[in-house]
């Protein structure tokens, strides 16, 4: 839904998904991104400072600090969810909302 809410069309997103879940053609910064995201994910308390110098030097700091922080709140976002056994969403909330663009249509 995020990618959505970005501007992405659906095709778009489906096609992003499916590279980032693949691992397939991703950029050097991603599979950074993604190699942190997955240690902070399943061993947080592993996490050292050489891991975030690492996503630095991917990223930037800023870009780095941002991908920390917005993992950190998914991931307890998940938790949350999980532990009160909430449904994931099926449509896009956030396309109902005052001043939300249309969706994006594929070409």
């Amino acid at each position: 839904m995020i990618l959505a809410v970005a501007g992405m069309s659906a095709g778009e997103v489906a096609e992003k998904s499916k590279r980032l879940a693949s691992g397939v053609g991703l950029t050097p910064a991603e599979e950074a991104a993604g190699k942190f995201i997955r240690k902070q994910a399943k061993t947080p308390w592993a996490v050292t400072d050489a891991d975030i110098a690492e996503l630095e030097k991917a990223l930037g700091r800023e870009k780095a600090w941002q991908t920390i922080w917005w993992a950190s709140r998914n991931q307890y976002m998940t938790k949350v969810a999980d532990a009160f056994q909430l449904p994931l969403e099926q449509t896009n909330p956030f396309r109902a909302m005052p001043g939300a663009k249309p969706e994006k249509k594929d070409p």
